[in-house]
């Protein structure tokens, strides 16, 4: 009897082994008891919210994502309002106001980035925000402008498409060379200079694109006219655009960032 008591109080399978067991199976506490402190504990993760993790600038970065798409359905609206027996006033109207979003756009980008460095508050989200806002506003409403004022034929599109991934390139590299800048030379520490163009100069395109439009030099009547290759259209002064994409993506250009 005696015999049996003791293995069932203290042998492999007796209170001790359970007792053993329950501090296995304790989970955290087990293990904060066992090391005799709380700094073990894990604190459960909160679930990612974005709004929560929004800044002041990351508010004018969406507003300049909202200003260029914008311009991109005014584009749309604008393209839609032509043909026979449609107002071409509509056509003009959603054209100018797509005109007047893309500054609008430029200007939420330079607050974003001065706000930012005020408050002395940059993530990682507001970086990623501040790429995707650019291309929409600086590479695709761009290309759609190209579209709407007559850059509409089949081989234009191929080189309205390489501009806009060079945009998207360009600001990808940036994010890459600002984030190994930080991480070599401490959180303070920001890009000095633009390799290539930075994707905002697309607005010099904008601008021209408008002075054709005001002069009434498109479609039909663009500025070295249009060639048949094959079975589509190429447009000569779509090579603005290509040249433009490869100078955003160049690393030999060099300029200095304000």
């Amino acid at each position: 009897m005696l015999g049996v008591m003791t293995d069932h109080a203290g042998g492999p399978g007796g209170a001790g082994s359970s007792a053993g067991a329950r501090a296995d199976t304790g989970g955290a506490r087990g293990a904060t008891d066992a090391r005799g402190g709380a700094d073990t504990v894990r604190p459960t993760p909160r679930h990612f919210t974005m709004i929560r993790n929004l800044q002041l600038a990351d508010l004018f970065t969406l507003g300049n994502g909202f200003a260029g798409t914008g311009a991109v359905l005014a584009l749309l609206q604008s393209a839609r309002a032509r043909g026979p027996g449609v107002d071409d006033g509509v056509d003009y109207i959603f054209f100018w106001v797509a005109v007047a979003l893309m500054p609008l756009a430029l200007i939420m980008d330079i607050l974003d980035g001065r706000i930012a460095r005020m408050r002395a508050k940059v993530s990682p989200l507001g970086q990623e925000l501040d790429s995707l806002a650019d291309l929409i506003s600086f590479g695709v409403a761009p290309a759609a402008m190209a579209f709407v004022v007559g850059m509409d034929g089949g081989w234009d599109a191929p080189a309205l498409m390489f501009f806009v991934v060079c945009g998207l390139g360009r600001l990808a590299r940036y994010n890459v060379t600002a984030t190994e800048v930080a991480r070599t030379g401490g959180p303070s520490a920001k890009v000095t200079h633009f390799e290539g163009f930075p994707i905002p100069s697309s607005l010099f395109l904008v601008a021209g694109m408008a002075a054709l439009r005001l002069a009434g030099h498109t479609g039909s009547t663009l500025p070295l006219g249009a060639l048949q290759l094959g079975p589509c259209q190429l447009h000569p002064l779509v090579a603005v655009f290509a040249l433009h994409g490869c100078a955003m993506i160049s690393r030999t250009l060099r300029i200095p960032k304000l």
